[in-house]
């Protein structure tokens, strides 16, 4: 139901659940989110985790429910009688029909204006430079002497102190005490850096303070701590509040520890861990000299061999000499035992490239021989050839055939006869004999 039907329909009669919807929706598109400072009261944290009180002031009050997702993020528990600054969506519980504040965030009141001051000098002196990196300075390897600045019923110095004596505890600390809170404490924290670096006694400067809200911090978020800490002449530590804490002199700080034990811890290495490195930077030491020691010694006995007396020198060299001398002879030797083998090769060569005439005669002589052999069986070979193959012709003489009796007919036309059936009563044949031919005619036939 849209909230309009309040002004629309003036004659209709609503249910309750249809006008607390409509000025519950009246209500949200109408009013913003917003900050809303009061008293807690009739605080009730149900155990669903949600949390249920009243804000109010001296003229009036308001409803409120915080839901457990939102409320777990709140670094302090809530009380009654608490002033507190809570963001807030107005909104309408519609089965009651009450007017209530859903919160999205708490904090306590008054910390918007500081959180306010804090960013806009936090923004300042990055503009100015203040928190480059370029001016950080490295921290002394082995300071000579600490200097601390810190309250001294302060139990972070105590802590310091402490850490001080087991990881170092032959360097010199020096105190200068100043309130670390409350009013003026700023000014103080400020006079105390300028002291250090007037009197230079110190190589290091460590400035703490235990854990606190941000009212107790606001000391090292004043402008006039970050400009002290900015011209210190001596490198400086910062390590105030707890790790999550962070304020302005943590930024111009040369280094930012997370806590005071920390900020010793970063001021002065471990003892145990430097006798450790140097015990073995000793046991390197000591394995290094040895094998230079035996390296010099294998050295000086190689060179030792080397070195020999001028008798056993030349000895040497005549050795060298008879060496050189019968390496001479044998290759002399070899060489002329390959020039003979050499010249006998060749000649053998040449003996046997030189012309033999009587053999060449001789061999002429057989292939004469050997060649009317061949040419006279060749001739023989060919008469006999011959002969048989005019035995063979005379055989297919077809004379011969006729002298035995034989003959051949041909008809009027000149074909050869070889059947009967070819002929016909009165046909004119010729008849070849093996001497003569005749003609007759066919009187009869018989296939």
């Amino acid at each position: 139901m849209s909230s309009g039907l309040i002004y629309q329909e003036k004659n209709r009669v609503l249910r309750v659940a249809e006008l607390n919807l409509a000025i519950k929706q009246l209500i949200e598109s109408n009013v913003p989110m917003v900050w809303v400072r009061g008293e807690i009261s009739n605080l009730v944290k149900a155990a669903s985790g949600h949390f249920y009180f009243s804000l109010k002031d001296e003229l009036a009050q308001v409803r409120c429910v915080m839901f457990r997702h939102k409320n777990q993020v709140i670094e302090r528990p809530l009380s009654n009688g608490q002033l507190v600054e809570v963001l807030a969506i107005a909104s309408l519980y519609e089965q009651r029909g009450d007017f209530q504040l859903t919160i999205e965030q708490l904090r306590p009141a008054g910390l918007g204006v500081l959180y306010e001051q804090f960013e806009q000098l936090k923004q300042q002196l990055a503009d100015e430079g203040l928190f480059a990196v370029e001016h950080k300075r490295a921290l002394p390897t082995f300071p000579r002497r600490i200097g601390i600045i810190t309250s001294p019923q302060a139990a972070a110095l105590r802590d310091v102190l402490t850490t001080l004596k087991l990881r170092l505890p032959n360097v010199p600390v020096l105190l200068y005490p100043t309130p670390v809170q409350g009013v003026g404490s700023a000014q103080k924290i400020a006079q105390a850096i300028a002291l250090a670096n007037t009197r230079a006694e110190c190589d290091v400067l460590i400035i703490c303070r235990g854990g606190g809200s941000i009212e107790d911090l606001w000391a090292f978020n004043e402008e006039v701590v970050a400009r002290a800490i900015a011209l210190s002449a001596i490198p400086t530590v910062s390590g105030v509040g707890h790790e999550t804490d962070f304020t302005i002199a943590d930024f111009v700080a040369d280094e930012r520890a997370p806590t005071p034990t920390a900020a010793a811890q970063r001021v002065v290495q471990d003892r145990h861990a430097l006798l450790d490195g140097l015990s073995d930077t000793a046991l390197h030491l000591q394995r290094a000299m040895r094998n230079r020691l035996q390296n010099a010694m294998q050295t000086l006995d190689f060179m030792q061999r080397r070195v020999l007396h001028p008798a056993q020198q030349l000895q040497r060299q005549a050795q060298q000499l008879t060496q050189m001398q019968q390496r001479l002879q044998r290759a002399f030797a070899y060489r002329k035992q390959h020039e003979n083998f050499r010249v006998q090769s060749l000649s053998q060569l040449l003996h046997r490239a030189r012309p033999d005439a009587a053999r060449l005669q001789q061999q002429r002589a057989n292939l004469a021989q050997r060649l009317h052999n061949a040419m006279q069986n060749q001739l023989n070979l060919g008469e006999a050839n011959l002969q048989h193959t005019a035995q063979q012709l005379s055989l297919l003489d077809p004379q011969h055939v006729l002298a035995r009796g034989y003959s051949v007919v041909h008809d009027a036309h000149g074909a050869l006869v070889s059947s009967a059936q070819q002929l016909a009563i009165g046909s004119e044949l010729k008849i070849t004999f093996a001497q003569g031919r005749a003609g007759v005619a066919v009187t009869t036939t018989q296939n």
